[in-house]
């Protein structure tokens, strides 16, 4: 005969939550998973009591019947989080008893990625109906009441170009970003002088700042600070960090690039160098802050869409650094302004 010593022995070596339930309809063995999935005194109870989940009882219930495998799914939540399991009831043979084995697989992480997946295609879909709506309408326009009046053609062309550039700008951030999310778990190898390529970026973007009324302030090396790197993405980086300092800061307020070495950091184990920008905006509120690196996320969607951002631009930068072994900081309050500080290990 079975001991239940040994059934628990048995489950304990399956990698997924699973209890035996034989005679009188009670929980005979149960491993750690399934424990810590439904109770700690689970065992030796009526399997009702402990599973409670209507559909995964219906499908233990059919099992015991007929002897037939049933699938189904067991929702439930720990510490905050949704949690979608898979749940297979088999029947087993016990000695002269039937039962049934129950295992229960955790597909969480790919209904999390599933649920992205659609977040992210309708997410864009928005992104694109706004333009392409304009776009057709103006179309119609130019057509129909304003096939002869050559000052609206103008006025709508010029509209036209600009909505055609914004999806333009869409595509190339969601090209950019998924070569960088393919690429994120190679770790580059060329070594790049990080301080030459802030002051390359900071000279490109002058006539941006001087636009806008602002000022590069500039502090640290300029030269001679090694890293392991792919110069194409860490100008990406940036580029992106200093065009919102610009864009979101203040009108004629400065910008601060700073660059600062350390011997040893906490971080990394090691050497390592922070480079920081510094903008003098409105500032961003603390709830939004572990959100700003997300898809699609924006602080003031209509701000960012007359600035021409995709809303890509700081979900991009973050798969740039992670690829670099390095760390992105993001530090603000309202009417303080904004620090963005990118970490990466020396060598």
């Amino acid at each position: 005969m079975l001991s239940d010593t040994f059934l628990t022995q048995l489950l304990q070596a399956i990698p997924l939550a699973s209890v035996i339930i034989g005679r009188g309809e009670r929980i005979l063995a149960a491993n750690s998973l399934a424990l810590g999935l439904l109770g700690q005194a689970i065992v030796g109870r009526h399997f009702i009591t402990a599973i409670r989940h209507p559909a995964v009882l219906d499908a233990v219930d059919a099992c015991l019947r007929d002897g037939q495998t049933r699938r189904t799914r067991h929702l439930t939540s720990q510490t905050g989080r949704d949690l979608t399991f898979e749940v297979t009831a088999s029947a087993i043979d016990l000695d002269s008893d039937t039962g049934v084995m129950v295992c229960f697989e955790d597909v969480s992480p790919l209904e999390q990625a599933s649920q992205i997946r659609r977040d992210f295609v309708a997410n864009v879909s928005h992104e694109l109906r706004t333009p392409l709506t304009a776009l057709l309408g103006f179309i119609e326009t130019l057509r129909g009441p304003a096939k002869n009046d050559p000052a609206a053609q103008a006025r709508f062309l010029e509209i036209m170009q600009r909505e055609a550039h914004r999806m333009e700008r869409l595509v190339r951030d969601l090209l950019s970003l998924s070569r960088v999310e393919s690429e994120e778990r190679m770790r580059p190898t060329a070594r790049i002088d990080v301080a030459a390529l802030l002051g390359s970026v900071a000279r490109a973007l002058g006539p941006l700042a001087a636009e806008n009324g602002s000022t590069f302030l500039r502090t640290g090396p300029e030269e001679g600070v090694m890293v392991a790197g792919d110069e194409d993405q860490l100008r990406q980086v940036f580029t992106n960090l200093i065009e919102n300092a610009v864009k979101y800061g203040a009108k004629g307020g400065d910008i601060g690039i700073a660059i600062e070495t350390f011997r040893e950091s906490k971080g990394f184990g090691g050497p390592a160098v922070d480079i920081a920008i510094t903008d003098q905006g409105p500032g961003i509120a603390q709830v939004h802050l572990p959100r700003l690196t997300e898809r699609f996320y924006r602080v003031d969607s209509h701000r960012s869409r007359e600035m021409g951002g995709t809303g890509l631009g700081l979900a991009i930068v973050k798969h740039i650094v992670t690829r670099h072994r390095g760390r992105l900081r993001i530090e603000s309050e309202p009417g303080q302004g904004s620090r963005f500080t990118v970490s990466l290990p020396l060598g």
